[in-house]
């Protein structure tokens, strides 16, 4: 079976390319990669992505659930977009 495109592909991918380069562990920068690893996991394409999301965790030293535990209690304090703009959930 081929690798399908994602259509959220190209957004995804500038935004992942942001986080790298800040690196840091931020509310946003957290929520992000769990929001991102949920969207991407077992899809049919994106490999890229999803090796720099596994790139990501293990920068952070954070396995799938703690990055998902650190995101709720970010989610729960409403954090993750109180800098941005936005506070719409694209999943």
């Amino acid at each position: 079976m081929a690798d399908q495109q994602h259509p959220q592909y190209s957004g995804d991918r500038a935004l992942l390319n942001q986080i790298k380069q800040d690196g840091s562990q931020s509310d946003f920068n957290v929520a992000e990669i769990a929001r991102l690893r949920i969207r991407y996991e077992g899809f049919p394409g994106a490999r890229d992505i999803q090796a720099d999301l596994d790139a990501m965790l293990e920068r952070w030293t954070l396995s799938e659930g703690e990055l998902m535990a650190k995101a709720r209690a970010i989610h729960q304090a409403g954090t993750a977009y109180q800098e941005r703009f936005s506070k719409r959930d694209d999943w």
